[in-house]
């Protein structure tokens, strides 16, 4: 039987956050390769096969949290693409929690260092991400956000399945 397809876990931006990186996602992602929202993961991988048990312990762990601030600190660039680098020690430590429960599910990727961030480009020439990267790191000034939740999704081959948006405390 094959494995079910893997849940990922994304924050939720405020309306604003998300409207400036989606709009500069749909501008500059190739358009074929587009399927989802801009997005920052913050799991790659969670148990496909038990979505509810991913929904009740991720709600647990959310909903003793304040919405976190999020701060946009800089532009990278990742070689064939362009992403903005966020930074929140309070993320982090839900991240961190979030890890903990799931520890003996994780893949390695989702073991590995976390470096949150906001992919706006990717899989294109290296020519064409550098001019990105040149011209967003000219206008670029930091910002700040608030993240009222989490989203789960169902990893479809391409596309992502909304499974459930998830509050933080305080933010429903």
């Amino acid at each position: 039987m094959p494995e079910p397809d893997p849940l990922i876990l994304t924050l939720q931006m405020d309306d604003v956050a998300f409207a400036a990186f989606d709009g500069l996602r749909r501008r500059h992602f190739p358009e074929k390769l587009n399927h989802i929202p801009a997005h920052a993961t913050l799991f790659h991988h969670l148990p496909g096969d038990a979505p509810d048990a991913v929904v009740e312990t991720v709600t647990a762990l959310a909903s003793a949290e304040h919405p976190p601030e999020v701060a946009v600190t800089g532009v990278r660039f990742t070689g064939r693409g362009v992403a903005f680098n966020l930074d929140s020690e309070p993320l982090a430590a839900f991240r961190a929690r979030v890890a903990g429960a799931f520890r003996d599910a994780l893949t390695a990727q989702d073991r590995q260092g976390w470096r949150p961030h906001v992919t706006v480009q990717n899989k294109v020439k290296p020519e064409t991400a550098r001019a990105l990267h040149a011209s967003l790191a000219q206008d670029f000034s930091p910002s700040r956000f608030r993240a009222p939740g989490v989203v789960l999704w169902r990893y479809l081959g391409g596309p992502w399945e909304r499974l459930a948006t998830i509050p933080f405390g305080g933010a429903a």
